[in-house]
């Protein structure tokens, strides 16, 4: 990506959210300035009629025309500032939309990309803590039309007061004011590019300050219960009064420094440039080359001018420095899935004969020198009802993600029906699996989107699932039924469910899907030991023919499956019924199931 081609860039990507919007702000800029302007060049009129000895009827209706004119180009802007913001907002709309789509389109592999999720919340960080990147630029934007448009009215205002200059004679006074202010303009414009700089480099070294300092405050946030079982709060005034001094300094340090490099300058300079703009007028106004009420009109242009100028150039180097953060905003867009997508159709088999065999498969995360999983390789029959044990870490949910294809293995190839899965289309692949994840999650929307995750449901269908995985009576006690939402993020009629109530809408979730492969990882931890032992007795024999996959640290599961996978640090260590894996007392499973039996006899 060339550096000159970065706001460009940008700019193109972000006006495509709402096309309409920075031509609605153009429109806006111009009747704005209108209403400065032509207030400015009535005033001067009604002055001047006045000390001109205007009869009162005339000068009656230089008023009303003014007033008049200035309530209608007000009026008018008053519409287009309401049409502005209802622009703006769906372009953020839009905006939010297109990174939702962005990150929930990416591989899944890069989704848990540790580089590429600080990409995007440095990009949030930079927005919220210093304005940097994208919001930047939209302000630098809009500046720059308010700019364009005051040059363009000053214009027009230069050049009448310039013809009417040339009648009078040049004068050495005149030369000496005009130097001084053409020396002020060109020194105020060097201080703004040079403060503008500066300002941009003192904020960006708090933002990034700042970042890291949210990063270790995101740590400071005890539950509700934690908080007062172990009297935290002195603990957590301590660490917030740390970083709250550490904020203070950088604040006050890069305040001291800007009003020193900054606005001290600045001020200085525009003072000056106010004053050099209201004696010439006034020269040249006493030497009758127009009459006293220009003064009004000529110093207010010649004001708002300059400062267009000095800020017109000190924009370039705001979209300059500014680069540096749309290029992270850029980056994140630019970033590519290379995930073979398959292009091999899956045969629809109303028998469900699918069968998959993982073949010396091994898996290491990106950026780890560790392998995940090492040399797997088994067979997984349709039908079958297998249990994958084992310690926290050592590859259960790893394994699931490898047979759903979310990472594809770094050795070896899982096959199905004689194909290795990377040749079938991807979606349809995916199509094969209904999972039930340890960090499952249900949407604030009714309960029957939850539950076919589409925006109609089978009512009958789903019902009948709620009662089978035991929401049946939690379901009755709804007054809507199927369109009762769930949680209260958007409906106050909506209803707050337990950790196992959830759980029971997941698995049913599952079940709605009916397909060839279910996996329930770990999806009963919120449930008591009982109710866990009816889920999955009602579980099994809602399965049906379906390929079953159960993992769970609790092994009351392994009883009603065909085969247990135990896992250990990444590798399948045994394999086989519960009886026959009990019968091994030097197994891993038998430590295992005896170290939770003890407390259960």
């Amino acid at each position: 990506m060339k550096k000159d081609n970065t706001t460009m860039r940008a700019f193109k990507q972000y006006n495509s959210y709402n096309p309409k919007y920075f031509p609605l702000f153009f429109l806006h800029t111009i009747f704005r300035n209108v209403s400065f302007y032509y207030s400015l060049w009535m005033s001067a009129e009604i002055v001047s009629g006045i000390y001109e000895g205007l009869e009162m009827r005339e000068l009656y209706v230089l008023t009303a025309a003014a007033l008049a004119g200035i309530l209608l180009i007000r009026s008018l802007s008053a519409i287009l500032d309401r049409q502005v913001e209802t622009a703006l907002e769906i372009l953020e709309i839009h905006e939010a939309e297109a990174f939702y789509r962005k990150t929930l389109g990416l591989d899944y592999d890069k989704m848990e990309n540790p580089h590429i999720r600080q990409i995007r919340s440095k990009i949030d960080e930079n927005k919220r803590i210093n304005s940097y990147g994208v919001v930047n630029m939209r302000y630098s934007v809009e500046t720059l039309m308010d700019c364009l448009v005051n040059l363009a009215f000053s214009a027009s205002l230069f050049a009448e007061m310039l013809s009417a200059m040339a009648v009078v004679p040049f004068s050495r006074t005149a030369l000496i004011l005009l130097a001084g202010l053409v020396t002020s303009i060109a020194a105020g414009i060097f201080f703004r590019i040079r403060g503008g700089k500066k300002g941009t480099l003192f904020w960006d070294s708090i933002g990034r300050k700042m970042m890291d300092e949210n990063r270790i405050l995101q740590g400071f946030h005890p539950s509700g219960t934690d908080n007062r079982i172990y009297r935290q709060q002195p603990l957590i005034d301590c660490l917030y009064e740390k970083c709250n001094r550490e904020h203070k300094k950088a604040f006050m340090d890069t305040a001291h420094k800007i009003f020193c490099f900054i606005v001290v300058p600045g001020s200085v300079f525009s003072w000056l440039t106010k004053g050099f703009s209201y004696l010439i007028v006034c020269c040249y106004s006493t030497l009758g080359a127009f009459p006293v009420g220009s003064v009004i009109k000529y110093v207010g242009y010649m004001e708002r001018m300059t400062e267009s100028i000095q800020t017109l150039l000190g924009i370039f180097g705001s979209f300059q420095e500014n680069e540096k953060f749309l290029a992270d905003y850029l980056n994140f867009f630019d970033i590519e899935n290379d995930m073979y997508q398959g292009s091999l159709a899956v045969e629809k088999r109303s028998d469900k004969q699918f069968e998959i065999s993982f073949r010396n498969v091994s898996l290491r995360y990106q950026g780890s020198s560790d392998f995940a999983l090492k040399n797997i390789s088994l067979n997984l029959r349709s039908g079958e009802r297998v249990a994958v044990v084992g310690m926290n870490g050592s590859g259960k949910t790893t394994f699931v993600k490898l047979l759903c294809r979310l990472y594809d293995p770094t050795e070896g190839e899982i096959i199905m029906n004689d194909f290795n899965i990377r040749k079938y289309d991807y979606r349809q692949y995916l199509n094969l699996f209904s999972v039930v994840f340890q960090d499952y999650n249900l949407l604030a929307v009714p309960l029957g989107n939850n539950i076919s995750c589409d925006a109609s449901w089978d009512k009958e269908k789903a019902e009948g699932l709620l009662e089978e995985v035991g929401f049946g009576k939690r379901y009755r006690e709804m007054p809507k039924g199927l369109e009762t939402p769930i949680y209260r993020n958007f409906d106050t009629d909506g209803v707050e469910i337990s950790g196992g109530e959830a759980q029971k809408i997941a698995l049913a979730r599952a079940l709605y899907r009916d397909t060839p492969f279910i996996i329930l990882d770990e999806p009963t931890a919120a449930l008591d030991p009982i109710a866990e032992a009816e889920i999955y007795a009602k579980f099994d024999e809602i399965a049906g023919d379906k390929t079953t996959i159960y993992i769970s640290h609790r092994l009351s599961s392994c009883r009603l499956c065909d085969r247990i996978l135990v896992f250990h640090e990444g590798r399948i260590v045994q394999s086989g019924t519960h009886r026959e894996l009990l019968a091994d007392d030097t197994g891993k499973y038998y430590e295992m199931w005896h170290a939770q039996a003890q407390y259960y006899a």
